[in-house]
């Protein structure tokens, strides 16, 4: 193939810029050309014109680019596990064939709409044309061929319920951001941290392994579509993810673990906040290897701001994802509550992707576009108990028929109504110091021996599929009784919470007065994506709890080594 030159593509792309908006270069620093983004310009519009000609034609074609730079250090008992630094252009090409109304990604063929690759990190015009032109005859084929399915299925199935357009008409917008974000941190930098802090958990052998790691990762993200629009916009984070885990005498695995997220490694907590962390995780195994195992309990609980905003995320906020109101698989929890309480009424609830900070930390769920291209938006989803909308990516369900800039996914995978930054608030406050003894006064109240304090959640799922119970679990690590008749608090451990949503939700008396922040990573159908969620502490009249399934493999016979190499039997778990 012949060089193709800057000049040779002028007057197709001056024809493209009048017609579509998008300009022929886009600005950057310095005034440089984006080559990736004018070539991506340049293979749409010959792509556009070509297909345009096919029967049947594609209605919609975008190209989205995600040019990511990471660093990654994991260390273990202070020595270096891996350290390793890559780049990546991970590029999709996404193609509906149809009308906005049927195409080629109804119903379960969401997947046939979208076709993933690599691209090349060197800004060479043809090879990142070819890769840009072979995605997009791969996904021109499984795109035309689940159209024929889809047409075929509408003629012999009974009609759908929900008979919602399958992509909704925006005004897509255009934003070119090219600023620097943080910088990847040093390498050496990474190495250390992990050494420092893994280093600690060595003087404590009843942890039989531990990890920590970090990762600095730096996005610059670019979307192009045959609607007219063109996004290019800079993300950056650090993730701390430090794990220890256990096991005690019966079996039961034990494992503690701490995350922190940041924009860069000086937005993370002081050195000595994470050091603090790391203890209190090897005292708290420490503690639950000799706790008694819980029984399964009816009853007031309590829950810290961190827990409740992990069971908020898992029990209602994966039920307000958009898509999950459409489908005739899906349960639809809230599908048709819109309008009608949910929650208590002095509770509400937004999910604010454009809010960067809470607290002094950085929101994990931030961002400015979503992987749709459209503008990150604050939607207010319950105001004082009931149900307003839902979080909508652009495909439309009824009475909901456009993006509010939820779209998110990973990239390869197609994007969905997701989670951002979702934030719990209360109108019905007293001080956290207070909590306990609300909690007390629940349990005489219920003539319960005690109640159940839950100061520490790891995570949870929850099913949304109508073909299953629509219940959750959700996964505490920290669980204390405490009673009523004066006895101290009681560590307990192996129960996790269970219920149903809709009952669930309704059983909470008060909140108390300060908002703690939870950052995490978030797993779904569209992948693994970057969340935060917000929450008071809140008191339960009634929570179900259930005993945790566990193995029954023994503590380690033989004693673990010292840091001098000699066998020691201290704490170790080991028996003689």
């Amino acid at each position: 193939m012949k060089k193709r030159r800057t000049c040779a593509t002028l007057p197709l792309l001056l024809i493209y810029a009048l017609l579509s908006g998008i300009p022929c270069r886009a600005a950057s620093p310095g005034d440089k050309p984006d080559v990736l983004l004018t070539t991506m310009q340049e293979e749409l519009q010959r792509a556009q014109t070509n297909l345009s000609k096919l029967d049947p034609a594609p209605y919609f074609l975008s190209y989205s680019v995600y040019d990511q730079s990471m660093a990654v250090a994991v260390g273990s008992e202070g020595s270096l596990v891996s350290s390793t630094r890559v780049r990546r252009r991970a590029a999709d090409v996404t193609m509906r064939i149809g009308t906005a109304a049927l195409d080629n990604s109804h119903q379960q063929n969401r997947g046939s709409a979208r076709t993933s690759g690599s691209l090349a990190l060197e800004d060479d015009r043809n090879a990142i044309a070819r890769e840009l032109w072979r995605l997009t005859y791969e996904e021109y084929r499984k795109a035309s061929k689940a159209y024929a399915s889809v047409k075929t299925n509408t003629q012999v199935e009974a009609k759908e319920e929900d008979t919602s357009p399958d992509f909704s008409e925006e005004k897509p917008p255009t934003h070119a951001d090219y600023k620097e974000v943080a910088t990847t941190p040093d390498q050496k930098a990474l190495e250390k941290f992990v050494r420092q802090y893994s280093a600690q958990f060595r003087r404590y052998p009843y942890i039989y392994s531990s990890l920590v790691l970090v990762s600095a990762q730096k996005t610059r993200f670019h979307f192009l579509s045959t609607e007219g629009n063109h996004v290019v916009t800079p993300t950056a984070f650090v993730r701390v993810a430090i794990q220890a885990e256990t096991r005690a005498d019966d079996g039961m695995e034990l494992m503690r673990v701490e995350t922190f997220q940041a924009e860069s490694m000086d937005h993370l907590p002081p050195a000595s906040e994470i050091a603090a962390k790391v203890e209190k995780m090897a005292t708290d195994l420490k503690a639950l290897r000799e706790a008694p195992v819980a029984e399964p309990f009816d009853g007031p609980a309590l829950l810290s701001g961190r827990a409740s905003a992990v069971f908020f995320h898992e029990v209602l906020g994966h039920r307000l994802e958009g898509h999950r109101q459409r489908g005739e698989q899906e349960g639809q929890t809230f599908t048709k509550k819109v309008g009608q309480p949910v929650l208590p009424e002095f509770l509400s609830v937004v999910d604010d992707p454009t809010q960067r900070k809470m607290n002094g930390l950085d929101l994990g769920g931030w961002y400015e576009f979503d992987d749709e291209g459209m503008p990150a938006t604050r939607v207010e989803v319950i105001k004082d108990g009931v149900l307003k909308t839902f979080l909508m990516a652009r495909m439309p369900i009824k009475n909901f028929g456009n993006s509010n800039g939820h779209g998110r996914s990973q990239p390869g995978a197609m994007p969905t109504g997701r989670q951002g930054n979702l934030i719990v608030s209360s109108t019905k406050t007293v001080k956290d110091s207070e909590l306990r003894q609300k909690l007390i006064e629940e349990v005489k109240k219920q003539g319960k021996p005690y109640g159940l304090y839950f100061e520490d959640i790891q995570g949870g799922f929850t099913l949304t599929q109508r073909s299953m119970p629509q219940a959750f679990q959700v996964l505490p690590v920290l669980v204390w009784r405490v009673y009523a008749d004066g006895r101290p608090d009681e560590l307990v451990r192996g129960i996790d919470i269970v219920g149903t949503p809709l009952s669930a939700m309704n059983r909470i008396v008060v909140t108390g007065d300060k908002t703690d922040v939870f950052n995490g990573v978030c797993g779904a159908e569209s992948g693994q994506v970057p969340v935060a969620a917000a929450a008071p502490a809140m008191l339960f009249f009634e929570i179900e709890v259930q005993k945790r399934a566990h193995s029954l493999n023994r503590p380690p016979t033989l004693p673990a080594p010292t840091e001098e190499g000699a066998d020691s039997t201290k704490d170790s778990g080991a028996k003689q």
